[in-house]
C-alpha cells in the first residue's frame, strides 16, 4: 500500500498527485491530481486514502526528487479556495531534551515563581495526556494564516519587513479535511518548518498571538495513517557553504506531554472549525530553536528539518518581504 501522498507539476507544468512507497519510488494517482480531491474521493466512499489510491490505481513513473530539484513540488496539501485552508497550532506540547526536562521540573517546585509558560507546561504533564474517553487539559493554541501563508517545499519563507527575528521551529503538522456531514477527518502528518518570530514573542508572552502570524513551510509528502510514536530527527541552519546551526530534535507523542487525540480534540470541539471541506493544517509543537542558542538568522540563510520516517527533508530559504504602506480609507 502506498504510504506517502506527494503534489507537483509535470514538466508541461499540468498538476499530478504522486503516491510514494518506502523506497521513494512514486507512481501519478491517476483520476486525481490533488491530495484534497483524492481525500474527498475517499470520503464519499467510506473508505480509506489507501483505498481510495488502489481503486483509482496508479499510472506512470513519478521521480519525486528530480521535481524537487527543478521546483515542481508542491505543499502536499492545499484547497482550491486558500481561505478555506485554516493553518494553526499548538505549543508547550514537548518534553524536550533530558537537561532540558530536568530543568523544567526543578522549576516547577516552586510555585510563586512560575511564569504563565511555565504553568501552561506544567497543566500539560499533569493532563495532557488522559485515560481513553475523559477529556485532558486544553494546551497553548495559536492561528497562522490561511493557506496563502504555506511556502512549497524550497521556496523562500518569507518574513514581514517589521518582523524582529524569523527563526525555525521543527514540528510535525496533522493535515485534515472536514468531512460533509462536519467530522474531521485526518489524512496523516507532514513535517514542517512551522516559523515564528521569537524576539517579538520574548518582549511579552502576549505578543504570542503577533509572532506566530508569519509563513511557514511542510515537506513534500504525507505519510498516511498513524504517525510514529518516537520521531528523531536534525534540524540545521546553513550559511554560505556551512552549516551555522545543528541540533537533533525529538516529536511524536512519546516524547510529548500532550497526547495528539487530545490536541485534536481541543482543537476540532470548535464547530467553526468543522465546516465541511475546509481543510487544517495542524501544527503540533517543538522543543528545540536555534534562538534558544543565541543564533540571529539572516536573509539568505536556509533552514532545513529531516526526520524519519520522512523520505525529503525541508528546506526554505529565509527571505525579507519589501516594506508595505497600508492606509485605511473611510467609505
Amino acid at each position: 500500500m502506498p504510504l506517502r501522498l506527494v503534489q507537483l507539476d509535470d514538466a508541461a507544468g499540468d498538476r499530478l498527485l504522486a503516491a510514494m512507497t518506502d523506497d521513494g519510488r512514486a507512481r501519478r494517482v491517476n483520476g486525481h491530481d490533488t491530495t484534497y480531491d483524492l481525500a474527498r474521493a475517499a470520503i464519499a466512499a467510506g473508505s480509506s486514502l489507501g483505498e481510495a489510491v488502489e481503486a483509482a490505481g496508479l499510472g506512470e513513473a513519478v521521480d519525486v526528487r528530480d521535481a524537487l530539484a527543478e521546483g515542481r513540488v508542491r505543499a502536499p496539501i492545499d484547497h482550491p479556495d486558500p481561505a478555506h485552508l485554516l493553518v494553526t497550532g499548538t505549543g508547550l506540547t514537548h518534553l524536550g531534551s533530558a537537561e532540558g526536562r530536568d530543568k523544567m521540573h526543578r522549576d516547577l517546585k516552586d510555585a510563586a515563581t512560575l511564569t504563565d509558560s511555565m504553568k501552561m507546561f506544567r497543566l500539560g504533564l499533569e493532563g495532557g495526556k488522559p485515560e481513553p474517553g475523559q477529556i485532558g487539559v486544553q494546551p497553548e493554541w495559536f492561528y497562522k494564516g490561511d493557506g496563502g501563508v504555506i511556502a512549497a517545499p524550497g521556496a523562500p519563507l518569507t518574513s514581514p519587513s517589521f518582523a524582529l527575528d524569523g527563526g525555525e521551529e521543527p514540528e510535525l503538522a496533522g493535515i485534515y479535511v472536514i468531512g460533509p456531514d462536519g467530522t474531521p477527518f485526518r489524512l496523516g502528518f507532514a513535517l514542517g518548518n512551522e516559523f515564528s518570530d521569537h524576539v517579538t514573542e520574548r518582549r511579552n508572552y502576549l505578543y504570542l498571538a503577533h509572532s506566530k502570524l508569519r509563513a511557514c513551510s511542510l515537506g513534500a509528502e504525507i505519510l498516511l495513517g498513524e504517525p510514529p510514536a518516537d520521531v528523531r530527527g536534525t534540524v540545521r541552519i546553513h550559511r554560505g557553504n556551512a552549516v551555522l546551526w545543528e541540533k537533533p530534535f525529538l516529536s511524536g507523542e512519546a516524547n510529548m506531554c500532550h497526547s495528539l487525540a487530545n490536541l485534536e480534540h481541543h482543537h476540532f470541539k470548535y464547530a467553526q472549525f468543522r465546516r465541511p471541506g475546509d481543510v487544517h493544517v495542524h501544527f503540533m509543537g517543538t522543543a528545540t530553536l536555534s534562538f534558544s542558542d543565541g543564533i540571529e538568522t539572516r536573509p539568505g540563510d536556509v533552514f532545513e528539518v529531516e526526520a524519519a520516517p520522512f523520505l525529503t527533508p525541508v528546506r526554505n530559504p529565509l527571505a525579507i518581504e519589501a516594506p508595505a504602506s497600508v492606509t485605511v480609507r473611510s467609505l
